[in-house]
């Protein structure tokens, strides 16, 4: 077993092509929805995300076969007065699933962060989502809160 991971290159027909493969199956779970990626968004993705100079996107190859990403954008936190990086999208293929993907995308997202002068990186999962919420929480990811007493911080949503 021989698992890489890299930053994808959306000049590369096959980086973009294992983005939208690896996206599509994300989608496909449960976790992501369990419906697949509209055409529209299989044919423009790879070109919306590199015209995105913020947008970073991880691919893990496993014997030189697609077996995740990562997706990430820079925001800004405005209390630190820095950068921050939020990982928008993980997935790792079933198939490849039990040997370190996960941990090894996350990784490379911390490098990344790191290398831009973030100071933090966030990133949201499903409560039900137990085997991803404990990868992030063996890499150092934990609720956000300010006080106990207030409670930690809630995604919200509002779709348009």
């Amino acid at each position: 077993m021989s698992i890489t991971i890299r930053q994808a290159d959306f000049t590369d027909p096959a980086d973009a092509r294992a983005l939208v493969d690896m996206l599509d199956q994300y989608a496909l779970d449960p976790m992501g929805g369990g419906k697949p990626l509209r055409p529209d968004t299989r044919e423009h993705l790879a070109a919306e995300l590199a015209a995105r100079p913020y947008a970073v996107t991880f691919l893990a190859f496993d014997d030189g076969v697609p077996a995740g990403l990562l997706n990430a954008f820079e925001g800004f936190s405005t209390f630190a007065c820095k950068p921050l990086l939020n990982v928008h999208d993980i997935a790792v293929d079933a198939g490849h699933r039990g040997k370190g993907i996960g941990r090894l995308l996350l990784d490379a997202a911390e490098a990344e962060a790191r290398k831009r002068g973030c100071c933090k990186l966030t990133l949201e999962v499903l409560s039900g989502n137990t085997r991803a919420r404990g990868v992030y929480e063996a890499a150092g990811y934990r609720a956000y809160e300010l006080d106990p007493e207030k409670g930690h911080a809630l995604f919200l949503e509002k779709a348009l």
